[in-house]
């Protein structure tokens, strides 16, 4: 399980390398997302707290990159943070996220994005619940969840 002093070395020391690796061109990503996915994964944009579909979906499933199809979360870590993001308190893989020092804004954060193709997925923080402490503050716009069916038979 990955905890904050594991989050600060891969940020300042070096991200686990990705199990393959997605390139496209600036226009490769704007034929296959919307403006909006486009605008939050590829030029590090926020949606609006709240707004964000996966927000109060708990279906049963995988979160996965809307850029590349990368399994990144499982819904069993899903958690309602109150801060208006889907939230997770692990990613599925540990060489599935990269992290990286943001100083934007004035702040010192640690943003978080997917391993395969750089896709910008939100923020990662030490005020999440046990057992891992963290919380990935996540865009629901640069995930899609790939649910799981339920067998009642």
């Amino acid at each position: 399980m990955l905890t904050w002093k594991d989050v600060i070395h891969f940020a300042t020391k070096g991200n686990p390398s990705p199990d393959t690796r997605v390139e496209k061109a600036e226009a490769e990503w704007r034929e296959i997302l919307t403006p909006e996915q486009f605008r939050i994964t590829r030029l590090k944009g926020t949606e609006r707290p709240h707004s964000g579909e996966l927000c109060h979906i708990h279906d049963t499933g995988k979160y996965n990159c809307v850029c590349c199809g990368t399994p990144l979360f499982d819904s069993s870590i899903k958690f309602e943070s109150g801060t208006g993001w889907p939230s997770f308190t692990e990613p599925i893989k540990e060489n599935a996220i990269q992290y990286e020092k943001d100083t934007a804004f004035g702040m010192v954060r640690v943003e978080v994005m997917c391993n395969t193709c750089d896709g910008h997925l939100g923020h990662v923080f030490p005020d999440g619940p046990e057992p891992s402490g963290l919380r990935y503050c996540i865009n629901s716009e640069s995930m899609i969840i790939e649910k799981e069916e339920v067998n009642n038979g």
